[in-house]
């Protein structure tokens, strides 16, 4: 009896691992045919890891087709968190190879926590930090060394402030770009054209799928996806204008520092134009910067100390965020505003002994002009002929016509960072100041003095629409977006943004007075002998208690006007003598007149149908 129950019971033990073995024996041939596939897909992730190929940005091309923003190859270090968290040992050895502290390293791993995604560490290494990272693999797991382009400039410093420049992505940048596909460590656009246009020139990321082995160094390439570069931007900027006049205002900032009682003239601008397109032909800004020290590795303390420590702010874009009085340029709009309300006929002649008839306020020449026409008015820049003006118009009319003329308002260029200027009026002086508006003001403000303010680029726009019958164009600097293969997949041209409204005789009397200002008025000196008729106008804006501001703005030639020049030096002194020669040289780079030769660069033919 109880070897019956022994031989039973080890017959149930029997079925038992029968069973069992067969359900095994079923759950191998249910993982294998079933889920072969989700499980060789798990064994190749712990063996295979995608790596970003950072894209090319599009590069920059000037109007003749010469490259002033490209990239160039460089060596970036980065670390793969594959398989957990980074080692200490791992990070202090990576910090001791690349000279920094081992917290900027921990703190760029835990911007990505829990993350498979490389952390960019270093970009743009040196040679010898390469070899040594290379010589030390083997104690750097997960240590990864590649090449991915680094933005350059080329040309260093030239028009830094219409480039702009590029660094890595900001926590709170990433926060608002979310869901547009940016992630922690993407170079972006910071300023300038970069910035604007940075969608369009960043491309799209490419990656290579790499095995690797147990200590997390790639084997083998499994597999890539090229990475898409970004788009060209082909600009409106004439490099030979732009080299001319940044070398233009910086030999006039030196020579005003060195040989004039104006020590403090250390900041400018410079804008050229052309009139009858509003297509930016120069753009300067004074101090600036080189743009390549933000695009390596990130800006270098020793750098970022020389913009920190400069009182005049080298990263600010003086052509379109300065805001200034505009001195004497002004009365080209108090002009025009006197004849088209009929404050004044062209003829009438205006007495100037010095002294306004009224008020306690003096012409710059206190002997006086004597009779003044409208015509010799603007050539001479009499001030109690424009005390009279604005005396007769009010600050009502002044306000109209300055808004006429595209002031008080950005123009609508396509850079981050435009200031709108100030038109003044009686409800903004009311609200800012609590008080009302006094007579004695419109004097100030007919010669362009008092509380308006705008910057270079409108101020352009001003003697533009001077030069091409009351045109107001938007200012451009792209003309093109191109494909990688050549294709225009985007084109620009003018854009009319308004027309002052402006008889012909008065465009007429204007052209005459400015016409008159570079030959026997304010700027005969300037452009004597110069082979191209110019018109134009002289601006000393007062800065009490420091040095005036000096200004010009003028156009050539003057029956068939191509470019407009405005220039605006900080303390500089008189318009005349501190501003004017800049523009001289502007223009004799835009006639090539005294220029050198062969040309600093060969223009290269653009596809058709370009418009500039």
């Amino acid at each position: 009896m109880l070897a019956k129950r022994e031989r039973n019971r080890a017959d149930v033990f029997i079925i038992l691992a029968v069973l069992v073995f067969m359900l095994l024996i079923g759950r191998l041939g249910y993982l294998q045919a079933v889920q072969g596939k989700y499980y060789a897909k798990l064994a190749d992730g712990n063996r295979i890891r995608l790596i970003p190929i950072m894209a090319p940005r599009g590069t920059f091309y000037d109007r003749y087709g010469v490259p002033v923003v490209s990239n160039r190859p460089g060596f970036s270090v980065e670390i793969m968190p594959w398989t957990g968290p980074v080692e200490n040992a791992v990070i202090d050895k990576l910090a001791a190879i690349l000279n920094i502290n081992p917290q900027e390293i921990q703190e760029k791993i835990n911007r990505k926590p829990g993350s498979f995604e490389p952390v960019l560490i270093k970009k743009d290494l040196d040679p010898v930090t390469v070899t040594k990272l290379e010589e030390r693999r083997g104690e750097l797991p997960g240590v990864v060394v590649q090449v991915q382009p680094i933005r350059e400039y080329p040309f260093k410093t030239l028009a830094a402030h219409a480039f702009g420049y590029v660094g890595e992505i900001s926590e709170e940048q990433l926060e608002k770009r979310k869901g547009k596909g940016y992630k922690s460590g993407d170079i972006i656009g910071k300023d300038g054209l970069e910035w604007f246009y940075d969608d369009i020139l960043r491309g799209v990321d490419g990656g290579q799928q790499v095995e690797v082995d147990v200590n997390r160094r790639p084997v083998e390439v499994m597999g890539k996806k090229d990475p898409v570069p970004g788009d060209d931007i082909v600009l409106t900027l004439d490099t030979r204008i732009q080299k001319a006049a940044e070398q233009a205002l910086d030999e006039q900032l030196k020579y005003l520092q060195e040989q004039t009682p104006y020590k403090n003239a250390q900041a400018g601008a410079v804008v050229a134009i052309n009139p009858k397109t509003g297509a930016i032909l120069a753009m300067v800004s004074r101090p600036n910067f080189d743009p390549n020290w933000f695009a390596g590795g990130g800006i270098s303390q020793v750098n970022w100390q020389k913009i920190a420590e400069n009182k005049f702010h080298p990263l600010n874009n003086r052509a379109i965020a300065g805001e200034y009085a505009p001195g004497s340029i002004f009365k080209i709009v108090t002009g025009a505003a006197a004849l088209e309300t009929g404050k004044v006929t062209p003829y009438e002649q205006i007495f100037c002994g010095g002294r306004h008839r009224i008020y306690d306020v003096w012409c710059w020449d206190t002997a006086g002009h004597g009779n003044e026409d409208f015509i010799h008015a603007l050539a001479d820049s009499c001030d109690v002929y424009f005390y009279e003006m604005g005396l007769r118009l009010g600050i009502d009319n002044m306000e109209k016509y300055s808004r006429l003329w595209g002031l008080g308002k950005p123009t609508g260029i396509s850079l981050p960072g435009e200031a709108a200027g100030l038109v003044p009026s009686r409800a903004w002086k009311q609200e800012k100041m609590g008080e009302e508006w006094l007579e004695v003001e419109n004097l100030f403000i007919a010669i362009g003095q008092g509380f308006q303010m705008h910057t270079p680029l409108q101020l352009a726009n001003v003697i533009s629409a001077v030069a091409n019958g009351g045109v107001l164009y938007k200012p451009w600097l792209v003309s093109q977006i191109r494909g990688q293969n050549g294709e225009i997949k985007q084109q620009f041209g003018p854009e009319e943004i308004g027309r002052v409204p402006l008889d012909p005789m008065t465009i007429n009397m204007l052209r005459e007075g400015l016409r008159r200002v570079a030959t026997d008025g304010t700027a005969g000196g300037v452009f004597e002998n110069f082979p191209v008729p110019v018109a134009g106008k002289t601006g000393t804006a007062e800065n009490p208690p420091y040095d005036d501001f000096a200004l010009f703005a003028g156009y050539a030639p003057f029956d068939e006007p191509t470019i407009a020049v405005i220039v605006v030096i900080e303390q500089g002194g008189h318009g005349g003598s501190a501003a004017g020669p800049v523009a001289r040289k502007v223009m004799e780079a835009a006639f090539n007149i005294n220029q050198p030769s062969p040309p600093l660069e060969q223009p290269v033919a653009l596809q058709p149908g370009t418009i500039l």
